[in-house]
Formats: C-alpha cells, structure tokens, sequence
C-alpha cells in the first residue's frame, strides 16, 4: 500500500507533498516517547496528538504518514512542519481503533 492509498480508506489528506512510497507498516499512540522506543521506517502513525512535536518525532523515526483521530484539526504550523519533512498528514472521523484496523486490512 503506497501512502497516498491512505484516502481510499476515506481519511482527508492534509498535507500531500510527500514522496509517496510503500508502507512498512503501522504504529498507534498518544504517547510520543513510546513512538521514539517503538516505531519504525516508512510506517504510519496513528494518534490524536495534532501538533508540532507529533511531526518532530515522526521525522525523528523516519514515519511516512500521520493520522489524526476523532477529527482533530491541525493549525498551519503542523502542516509547514509536515511539509518541511515531506510527511504525509490525514485525518479521519474514525476512532484510532477503527483507522488503525482499516490501515492493517489495507496493509494485508
């Protein structure tokens, strides 16, 4: 699945200045230290943290994608920070078990 497929599971594309590539995979969670330990290249991270240091440490891992939860909105600074690290940004209605049990079926 190539991160652009992302929006065939109906999540909204917020940032599209990415190179788009293969997924490795998928990582869920709020909790930014356990993103650093645990998550790894070329995945997608699925979360409700919409700010700056979400896209921080999705650079820091080296992540292809984020998902924003429940429909968060992220301000400017979010996307200028996406755009500066070519990490694509999506949000979704869906709750972060429901994104990430499509993300996984898309990923099979």
């Amino acid at each position: 699945m190539k991160i652009s497929d992302i929006t065939t599971l109906g999540f909204t594309c917020l940032q599209d200045q990415f190179d788009d590539t293969e997924l490795a995979g998928g990582y869920t969670s709020d909790l930014l230290s356990d993103v650093m330990a645990n998550m790894g290249e070329r995945e997608v991270l699925v979360t409700i943290q919409a700010h700056k240091n979400t896209v921080a440490v999705a650079s820091l891992v080296g992540a292809a994608a984020v998902v924003f939860c429940h429909g968060r909105t992220v301000d400017s600074e979010v996307i200028d920070a996406a755009v500066k690290e070519r990490i694509a940004l999506f949000n979704t209605p869906d709750s972060q078990f429901t994104a990430t049990c499509k993300i996984a079926g898309a990923l099979r």
